[in-house]
């Protein structure tokens, strides 16, 4: 129920243009997947989703665990029926959440004590259970248990989370059996080469359906990032889908895909959108800004989404100067379609053989500049 199907290899890159079967729908790549942490994107609707087109979307399980909980979710019908989306959905193992947002965590060899950042609860993940919750939710694709360091950190703490993520992703192979579920493994090392480099040869030796990079975009500068990506995806199996967790800035998404990425996700564009800002072809708009005040022209005149068609930039100012969801809501619409054109651009420039002429007319126009 689960394929990954390379279409087309670019010769001016290592980007490719793939198709991922999943038992919810088809995912041309390289995508880019909004996140729904809570069971649902903020300020959009299902419907709203997929009107823009999106093929999958990202849910958490370390907050859905939290609330409504996993029974709820599994007495609904899975998380598919219970949050009402017709199309393929992605579950973070949770690990991130643990270390950032818990006030206390205790790491073992076991898995990790952690109390709730909503009421303080004491809370045990383990390899097994968290794969136990995500098959309750019934998500498509799964991702086993990993330990995610911040950066920068000690090479001791780095060596011990990336075995210690190993362990963890055997077990997880070991417990997951949901047939209808894809198993994702995660490469972990902070940005240490011979970590790296360690962490993928032994996930690629349990022949996980797909992989992932986890640990970056967590502090270090862009330039380490795509450094990490330079020796890390040529260790991934050409053959099955490479996803870059937590990376959604318009460049790293040009660069990822330029370096043999096939997906991405990020809350960064919902985010910024939530706080006034907006990504056009011509570079970011802060709406709040009074020079909006009686600007009466569309929010990006290149864009086709109903919010550029159909509001002005005043407008929209004005609904966030008065706290209205509804500027939220045409932002978040914004930023995912502009996202998700961009994404098909890029799928186009690569079929093409013009990814290089692509990249550098889009930094040129989005940052002023043709390269960053």
């Amino acid at each position: 129920m689960f394929e990954f199907t390379i279409e087309y290899e670019s010769t001016e890159s290592h980007g490719r243009l793939g198709c991922l079967q999943t038992p919810h729908g088809e995912i041309k790549t390289p995508v880019f997947m909004p996140v729904g942490t809570q069971a649902t994107v903020k300020t959009m609707s299902p419907d709203q989703l997929q009107a823009i087109g999106a093929p999958i979307i990202l849910s958490n399980t370390y907050h859905l665990y939290l609330r409504p909980g996993r029974e709820v979710i599994k007495e609904a019908g899975g998380l598919h029926s219970f949050m009402n989306w017709p199309g393929a959905i992605l579950t973070d193992s949770g690990g991130f959440q643990v270390f950032s947002l818990s006030a206390l965590t205790k790491v073992s060899a076991e898995g990790v004590l952690f109390r709730s950042h909503i009421d303080g609860s004491s809370h045990l993940f383990t390899p097994e259970n968290v794969m136990e919750i995500q098959m309750d939710l019934g998500a498509d694709i799964v991702m086993a248990f990993d330990q995610c360091l911040p950066y920068p950190s000690p090479y001791e703490l780095a060596l011990e989370a990336q075995e210690r993520t190993t362990d963890w992703a055997v077990r997880c192979r070991e417990r997951h059996d949901r047939k209808d579920q894809a198993l994702f493994g995660i490469v972990q090392g902070v940005a240490y080469r011979e970590l790296r480099e360690k962490s993928a040869r032994e996930l690629v030796a349990l022949d996980f359906p797909g992989y992932a990079i986890g640990g970056l975009s967590v502090g270090e500068p862009k330039d380490v990032m795509y450094e990490v990506l330079d020796y890390t995806v040529p260790l991934l199996p050409r053959e099955k889908p490479r996803y870059l967790m937590g990376v959604g800035s318009v460049d790293a998404l040009w660069e990822g895909v330029a370096r043999g990425i096939d997906m991405f996700d990020c809350v960064l564009p919902t985010r910024i959108a939530r706080n006034g800002t907006a990504m056009p072809s011509q570079g970011r708009v802060i709406v709040r800004d009074a020079k909006y005040a009686r600007d009466f022209t569309p929010l990006d005149p290149e864009c086709s989404c109903p919010t550029c068609r159909e509001y002005t930039r005043a407008y929209l100012r004005h609904l966030f100067k008065a706290g209205e969801v509804l500027g939220m809501t045409l932002l978040t619409y914004h930023n995912l379609y502009f996202l998700s054109r961009m994404m098909a651009k890029i799928r186009a420039a690569l079929m093409a053989g013009e990814f290089n002429q692509a990249k550098e007319e889009f930094f040129r126009k989005y940052y002023g500049t043709s390269s960053l």
